[in-house]
């Protein structure tokens, strides 16, 4: 909610009238100078929204604050232009309410364009959500990255590699509005403590990796705009895509890494498929570049990449994983039930370059069980399982 400075404001007041902790003021307003306040200086204040009220006869600003429990000085900051001793009938103004339930409601068929609105809406509330695109899809698409945090520990969650798997993306949407109202809210989740991470900790979450692939599963032929003629034929015709786990070229992104590379392309699909085709040579496709150099540009110290479905966390690739990564998974397993296995006869993944190149631990979350692509119906105990991972993600010092 954004408030109009008066003479003699100061962050630190704001942070007092609004309850919201001063680091959360200052990092949703990184463009403006917070020590020097100007009068009449815009500043965003975040965990807020603005419910419209209109004047009636008998209304002062006095009678309002306190028949709405709002302080007096939250209704002048969010409304500027109102003069308290010459208020009209039928004026508008807006009530400062604290945003306590989510955001983000329905998650269901959760299309590129839906997972754009409900971004835009929660950087609206929670302005200190940075996004940025890293890259773009085949068809022109952002590939956005979100990061809430400002520790010198960086860690990355990633969803949606595979089309089909889009639920992995709305399980992401929604624990970043969790942990953000947690934040403003100065609420643990599962006891632990919201504050302390966002002060150690920068989460980096590209929530869809593929959303040309999620849009075509999702939406169907006309989602792919002039690719239909190309993946219908792909498809064998069909129109129902349920089953595409590739970009909308017909490349499997998660096998697209320079990570024993060569060991998929002679044993898969040597040309375009809805699945499984690691592409004509490593990092081919727009997707999978930015998401190699994303993690370039970083120092994560751990990265997930979640898919479905098995209920299990790959961890280990050829041996070159850290030790400690054995004793991360073992806790990601305590927290979600989740099997921990370590090899696996599968290469040019995500992870599994990510392990080889910086020799950091990299992991695979295979949520929920079934075929996918999962019913939504399974969303809220996946969510639940995961959850317990993303804490620890964010808590965890090694």
């Amino acid at each position: 909610m954004e408030v109009t400075t008066r003479p003699n404001d100061s962050i630190r007041f704001y942070s007092e009238l609004f309850d919201v902790p001063l680091v959360l003021i200052e990092q949703s307003n990184t463009e403006i100078n917070l020590n020097q306040l100007t009068i009449g200086q815009t500043v965003q204040i975040p965990g807020y929204m603005g419910r419209p009220y209109q004047i009636t006869g008998s209304d002062t600003l006095w009678h309002i604050a306190i028949e709405q429990n709002v302080p007096f000085d939250m209704l002048q900051l969010a409304n500027p232009s109102i003069e308290p001793d010459n208020m009209q009938i039928g004026q508008q103004i807006v009530i400062p309410e604290r945003v306590n339930n989510l955001i983000i409601s329905d998650l269901d068929h959760y299309t590129f364009d839906q997972m754009v609105r409900d971004i835009d809406r929660l950087r609206t509330v929670f302005p200190f959500i940075v996004q940025q695109a890293i890259g773009s899809s085949v068809m022109g698409k952002d590939i956005i990255e979100l990061r809430v945090g400002t520790g010198d520990k960086q860690v990355h969650v990633n969803g949606s590699f595979h089309a089909n798997e889009w639920i992995t993306t709305s399980v992401m949407m929604r624990f970043i509005n969790e942990y953000a109202r947690s934040l403003t809210n100065k609420k643990p989740i599962r006891d632990v403590n919201a504050h302390s991470c966002f002060l150690e900790t920068t989460l980096s979450i590209v929530p869809m990796v593929n959303p040309d692939g999620v849009n075509l599963v999702l939406d169907g032929a006309s989602a792919a705009g002039p690719y239909q003629d190309n993946v219908l034929a792909l498809n064998d015709q069909n129109p129902d895509f349920s089953n595409w786990k590739a970009n909308i070229a017909g490349v499997d992104l998660n096998k697209q890494y320079p990570a024993f590379w060569e060991v998929e392309a002679a044993r898969k699909p040597d040309s375009p498929e809805p699945r499984d085709y690691p592409g004509p040579y490593p990092l081919s496709e727009p997707e999978a570049i930015a998401m190699a150099d994303l993690t370039k540009k970083r120092n994560f110290r751990r990265v997930h990449a979640l898919h479905t479905q098995g209920e299990e966390i790959y961890w280990g690739f050829n041996g070159m994983e850290p030790s400690v990564a054995r004793d991360i998974v073992n806790i990601y397993s305590c927290v979600s039930n989740y099997r921990s296995v370590q090899h696996l006869d599968n290469y040019a993944g995500y992870k599994d370059w990510f392990i080889q190149e910086f020799r950091r631990p990299g992991y695979t979350v295979e949520l929920g069980t079934g075929i996918n692509p999962l019913p939504f119906g399974q969303f809220e105990e996946i969510y639940q399982e995961t959850l317990g991972i993303m804490l620890a993600n964010l808590y965890l010092q090694k």
